[in-house]
């Protein structure tokens, strides 16, 4: 306001001489006097300057009616608390028992009772069930409630101790045993003072309805009343004349010389009840995620150790979760297939290159097909399947930052990421296209797999029937098989199941 009213003053100097000027402006304060006199209320003297004993005792009795509430708000001094409670004050039975059952231990303690795809369904059915009762006119009626307490609590929260002091030094806070002795001070002493209460007096809707607001005040304190209905309405109604004779203002008018003073205030409009809801719909949905990824994690973890016997496997040397970070740290991206295609390498060199490759060589190289292009596929699929494994290695070193010629590239790049944006989109673009070329090779690998399985589930049967349709010299196979061939078949074939599943959990899209 003091620009405007710089401006203002300015204005009536340049049209009027400075005496003429200088001359309103006392015909202003003088008729300001004059009308102040003639309100209820003799907080001030005029002719002196004077804020009187009577100002005090206003400020005063708001003081003692409004302690109860003040010590209640000092008490919990954290604004998402009252957000709770007055959401809560609004919500249904019906919606407070949502609310219940969408909370994270309930979620948890439902998964371990009822299937996780019906839990899934239960919490979407929840959450659309406690969202459809937040109507316009609920939504309205909570914000509503939650403006009125933020005003207030505003109102009970202004310092009326720090005004009292300078009226009775001997006043101590919070005591309203004895009647303090206030004096008459100069009235400039709070001029700020008054300022401040009156941003806080005019954005009180004075029409409102106080009734929802009180009863939430006697629920916070347990039941008992911090101020009772008609010590409100009382107080109300001395802010009413208080505001429609403009008693504040004129004193601020007149004890600042600044007749063109007005109040400044800025109503603050905040709306809970759609943020509120999204918290409990993320909330709930973050603690199914995190459900769904333990339950993901143990399976890896239970077929990792059916795989190798350990969930600990090293099989990469550069695209690592550890190589990875220094990516990940200045928000440049990644390596996003580092654990399956840890795993699937570990699995070709473990695995491939010796339960595979005995089994390939006894149904391949000495087995008598009936079928040729059965045998072709699985021959076709096998020599892919050790390709491979040799790509997989070739890739990684094509990483490494002292020789691959992608490792030496990021390695110099990533110095200049954070002040050269080029130097940024090309380890970007880098790590994008060796992610790409991971998981081309584990989707394609694993495919691979799945056609060899495929064709040893087929020899396994064959083996077991009375007159073998695919071989004709299983007998034979025998004689130069280490492990008996059908258990080794059957090894093979488990084996690959189970990297399959590891690696169509790792991956989308599998």
């Amino acid at each position: 306001m003091s620009n405007k009213e710089s401006f203002f003053q300015k204005l009536l100097s340049s049209l009027v001489g400075g005496k003429d000027a200088e001359g309103a402006k006392k015909k202003q304060l003088k008729n300001i006097a004059k009308a102040l006199s003639k309100t209820h209320f003799k907080f001030y003297k005029a002719s002196s300057d004077q804020a009187l004993p009577v100002m005090g005792k206003f400020f005063y009795d708001l003081y003692k009616a409004l302690s109860n509430c003040q010590i209640l708000f000092n008490s919990q001094p954290n604004p998402n608390h009252y957000k709770n409670v007055v959401i809560s004050f609004g919500l249904s039975d019906k919606q407070k028992a949502l609310v219940e059952e969408l909370s994270e231990e309930a979620i948890i303690e439902n998964s371990k009772k009822m299937p996780f795809d019906q839990l899934k369904a239960k919490i979407k059915a929840d959450i659309a069930a406690f969202s459809g009762e937040f109507d316009q006119a609920k939504i309205q009626t909570i914000d509503g409630l939650y403006r009125q307490l933020l005003i207030f609590k505003s109102l009970c929260l202004f310092d009326f101790y720090f005004i009292l002091k300078k009226f009775d030094s001997t006043i101590r806070e919070n005591e309203f045993n004895k009647a303090p002795k206030l004096n008459t001070i100069d009235a400039s002493y709070i001029a700020d003072d008054l300022k401040d209460f009156l941003t806080v007096l005019y954005s009180i809707p004075l029409n409102a309805d106080w009734s929802n607001l009180l009863q939430l005040l006697k629920a916070l304190r347990g039941g008992n009343e911090p101020i009772k209905a008609n010590q409100w309405s009382k107080i109300i109604a001395r802010i009413t004349q208080l505001r429609a004779e403009k008693v504040f203002e004129m004193i601020i008018q007149l004890t600042t010389k600044n007749p063109l003073y007005a109040v400044n205030y800025e109503e603050k409009l905040e709306q809970i009840s759609e943020e509120y809801i999204e918290k409990i719909k993320n909330d709930a949905q973050n603690t199914i995620q995190k459900l769904e990824n333990a339950q993901k994690n143990s399976k890896i973890d239970g077929l990792l150790k059916q795989i190798f016997g350990t969930t600990e496997i090293s099989s990469l040397q550069n695209y690592t979760d550890e190589q990875s970070a220094y990516f990940t740290r200045k928000n440049l991206g990644g390596f996003e297939f580092t654990k399956p295609l840890n795993y699937l390498k570990a699995f070709l060199l473990e695995y491939v290159k010796k339960d595979v490759r005995a089994y390939a060589d006894l149904v391949l190289v000495r087995g008598k097909w009936t079928t040729s292009p059965l045998t072709a596929e699985m021959s076709d699929a096998y020599n892919a399947i050790l390709e491979y494994s040799e790509k997989i290695t070739i890739f990684d070193k094509k990483l490494s930052e002292d020789e691959g010629e992608y490792g030496k590239k990021l390695k110099t790049l990533l110095p200049r990421a954070d002040r050269d944006k080029e130097a940024a989109s090309i380890i970007k673009t880098t790590l994008r296209d060796n992610n790409n070329l991971a998981r081309e090779y584990i989707v394609s690998a694993t495919k691979q797999l799945i056609t060899f399985a495929k064709t040893t589930k087929l020899l396994i049967e064959d083996y077991q029937k009375p007159r073998p349709e695919l071989m004709t010299n299983w007998k034979e196979l025998e004689r130069f098989a280490e492990t008996p061939i059908n258990e080794l078949g059957v090894t093979v074939y488990k084996k690959i199941y189970l990297i399959v599943q590891l690696m169509q959990g790792l991956v989308s899209g599998q």
